[in-house]
């Protein structure tokens, strides 16, 4: 199975022009839809708005070279390793559903582009394409089943379908799924791998062609959104808040006398709080 490349089996019946026609059919549905998206919450517009106040209300010019350190920060930080994330299962759960996507989709372009009319593809290619898809599906589903908030937090029940807000993870994972189940299912034929086909072509156009009610865009405007808040922490304009200041400068404490009591070096004890329970409520 790993050693299969299914797209060059499909070749039988679909040309390859076909299914590369398909793949750019879906890159476009992902840019109309995020553009779209962009344009009716208007995020691009509130982006460009607050960073020029953020200019504004800045203490400091950041120069060239501490631009290019914050990017680099960003994108290890928010986009390589979802550092973002408190929870451990949650970042593992990410990043292997992020990965698995990226891996999955790359290597399935490649397949189409470069081997469905050849007869063996590299074996290291084939199994990436079906190690993509399972990641996809591990994180997926260990996201679904268990970390949801309304499952995890609320008791909802994990069948329990909310339209538009879970299109995005449903049509993820059945294409992953079904990918997997028509590719395993290759070596016997039949109409069964035929229905795991259809359905997989069916979850992916659902996946691409449905960027303007899901989560989708946003992956394309958090490194933009994470990169922003980083400059305005270096150059002063704190998000245009107030800034407090150093907490061990005595103008700061005077004006906020509880600081060295409670935020100092030997703060008292005032009990466990919110870690008294783990966290079960939303």
């Amino acid at each position: 199975m790993f050693q299969t490349n299914p797209f060059a089996e499909l070749s039988a019946y679909i040309s390859p022009e076909i299914m590369q026609g398909y793949v750019v059919l879906m890159f476009i549905f992902v840019i109309v839809g995020t553009v779209l998206d962009m344009m009716h919450k208007k995020s691009a517009e509130y982006f460009f708005e607050n960073a020029e106040k953020a200019k504004q209300n800045a203490i400091r010019t950041i120069s060239g070279g501490e631009k290019v350190s914050l990017a680099v920060a960003t994108v290890a930080n928010e986009v390589l390793t979802s550092g973002e994330f408190q929870s451990t299962r949650r970042r593992l759960s990410h990043l292997l559903t992020m990965y698995g996507f990226i891996i999955f989709v790359a290597t399935t372009a490649w397949l189409i582009f470069g081997y469905t009319s050849q007869a063996t593809a590299p074996t290291a290619l084939t199994s990436m394409w079906h190690i993509g898809a399972i990641m996809l599906c591990l994180g997926g589903y260990w996201f679904w089943f268990f970390i949801r908030v309304d499952v995890a937090s609320e008791g909802v029940k994990w069948y329990n379908f909310n339209g538009r807000g879970d299109i995005f993870i449903v049509s993820l994972l059945t294409t992953g799924t079904f990918a997997l189940l028509w590719s395993g299912t290759l070596a016997s034929g039949g109409l069964l791998n035929m229905l795991f086909f259809v359905l997989f072509i069916v979850s992916s156009t659902t996946l691409f062609s449905t960027v303007f009610w899901s989560k989708f865009a946003h992956m394309f405007f958090k490194p933009a959104a994470a990169y922003q808040k980083r400059t305005t922490k270096a150059d002063g304009s704190f998000e245009n808040l107030p800034e407090v200041g150093d907490l061990s400068d005595p103008a700061v404490q005077s004006r906020y006398p509880d600081i060295p009591e409670y935020m100092g070096t030997n703060p008292p004890y005032m009990g466990q709080g919110i870690k008294r329970e783990a966290p079960s409520h939303y």
